[in-house]
């Protein structure tokens, strides 16, 4: 015998709010979604500060929704996961909307407007008995609105009680907690939907937050002469499902403007960006692992390859709810594993030849190479403006002697023969491969240059002076714009 057993609609609603693992942005990009899959081109993102904390609304100018087709859409668990879906949709399990946005506000309302009129409904998890929702048509839907529709369709999802999106902030900090986390947003859906923005898609989007559009921020930059893409790859899974992959070598950090880092690195770094780039019809799912298949190494950092699935392998790739996560299908992790150790032997080239050269024409280099009686021996240079600094300041503390040493133990027991085997194999490197390691280098060079260089000290000088000197001159784009940034402190 079965009887009816249904949830609590209240706790089955505050579940729904630890569905995923939301934060703002994966939030914000659930609903952008419905707006891409409603054929929308604009779409309007508003955060608006009022008295207990902040409203945010999500406007679109999509076809919207009828009454029913709203009533459904509202209904938790809308659609089956197994259900076949357009080629264009970007949902999966029927909550996103209802779970993405109870995630961050305790209370959703939805105002959608078509030819045959505006309607609205709402959700207040604070107020469900029955799953009784909140419904209106007409004057009472439009009412809901702050602006009135422009748009002859469209739709707008509005959240009020976001309890969670500034949590224990205090009055004082409350504005600039507001606009960090607006940043955070902006850099994390400008990434997410690039390929959209930069109309790789059929129809271009643009997507404003507070007025401002977002930027279009390509992780690949394919549109740089100094990014190498190699061909692209087609994999047949046994279900017959195709995954397409394309990969690409960035350029060495020393050839990328600050604000280039800044957007490829992220918040955590070059390193950490690396690997896969698992796009679900072009919107970015998961991005900067290796799905276990090889570390994350400095050396593989500028390796990154496009992933391009079809909806329907969501459970192959196991899609989580959030759309943050995907699980590599075993049957691909073999191939994928050799496909990996090709593409990021061109990374590893990609940073063996920006070694600095020697003896270059008119700069101070690391190293000398001499010949003598047809022999060839390399020496480390003496007169490099660091070196020469360090060696002045030892000679002042009567230290000079132990300096020579301990360069002429280096010079003569330099491993040769490891370092030709490992070279052979192409696995050496020997050269930077990120700012941070070069940086510490600049302001050492400050010190050299003030010691050896009369007053006054002009940034003119101190460029043209590190313009000759290694590695500094190999790394002209980065150095120059690092110095002219920091143009207020590098000479203080």
């Amino acid at each position: 015998m079965k009887v009816p057993n249904p949830p609590n609609p209240s706790a089955l609603m505050a579940t729904a709010r630890s569905f995923g693992n939301y934060d703002l942005p994966a939030a914000l990009a659930d609903l952008i979604d419905n707006s891409i899959k409603a054929k929308s081109t604009v779409i309007d993102i508003e955060f608006v500060p009022v008295e207990n904390g902040v409203n945010v609304t999500v406007r679109d100018n999509g076809y919207g929704m009828s009454g029913e087709t709203l009533k459904n859409a509202m209904r938790p668990a809308s659609s089956h996961p197994e259900d076949e879906r357009s080629a264009d949709d970007l949902g999966r399990f029927g909550w996103g909307m209802k779970s993405a946005s109870l995630s961050q506000a305790r209370v959703m309302k939805v105002v959608s407007w078509v030819d045959q009129g505006v309607f609205a409904a709402g959700w207040d998890i604070d107020d469900i008995e029955d799953w009784g929702m909140d419904y209106f048509e007409g004057d009472e839907a439009l009412a809901l609105l702050d602006i009135l529709p422009r748009t002859d369709s469209g739709t707008e999802v509005r959240w009020e009680n976001t309890d969670r999106l500034l949590q224990d902030v205090g009055n004082n900090l409350f504005e600039h907690a507001l606009t960090h986390m607006i940043s955070q947003s902006i850099d994390s859906l400008a990434l997410i939907f690039h390929r959209y923005l930069a109309g790789e898609t059929e129809r271009k989007l643009a997507i404003r937050i507070n007025g401002s559009e977002l930027p279009t921020l390509d992780p690949f930059l394919k549109s740089r002469p100094a990014t190498q893409s190699m061909d692209k790859e087609i994999i047949q899974m046994a279900n017959g499902n195709q995954v397409s992959l394309q990969p690409f070598v960035l350029p060495h950090f020393s050839k990328l403007t600050q604000e280039d880092q800044r957007r490829l690195g992220g918040a955590e770094g070059m390193v950490k960006n690396q690997g896969f780039y698992v796009y679900r019809n072009k919107r970015l799912i998961i991005y900067g692992t290796w799905f276990k298949l090889i570390p994350h190494r400095d050396i593989t950092q500028l390796t990154r390859i496009q992933v391009d699935l079809p909806n329907s392998v969501d459970h192959d790739w196991r899609i989580s709810l959030d759309k943050s996560g995907a699980q590599l299908p075993s049957e691909l992790k073999v191939r994928l594993r050799e496909v990996v150790k090709k593409f990021n032997r061109r990374s590893h080239s990609v940073h063996r030849k920006k070694g600095v050269s020697v003896n270059t024409l008119g700069r101070s280099p690391v190293w000398n190479r001499m010949v003598k009686n047809g022999l060839i021996k390399y020496s480390i240079n003496r007169e490099h403006p660091l070196l020469s600094n360090l060696i002045t300041q030892m000679e002042e503390l009567g230290e000079s002697f132990h300096v020579e040493s301990i360069l002429s133990l280096l010079e003569s027991y330099f491993p040769t023969d490891s370092f030709l085997g490992d070279a052979s194999r192409g696995e050496l490197n020997q050269t930077m491969t990120n700012n941070e390691d070069f940086e510490p280098l600049i302001m050492k060079a400050v010190v050299a240059f003030i010691r050896t260089h009369p007053s006054p000290h002009t940034m003119k000088d101190f460029l043209e002076y590190l313009k000759l000197v290694e590695p500094f001159a190999s790394h002209w784009v980065f150095v120059d714009e690092y110095i002219r940034n920091n143009a207020s402190s590098i000479l203080e």
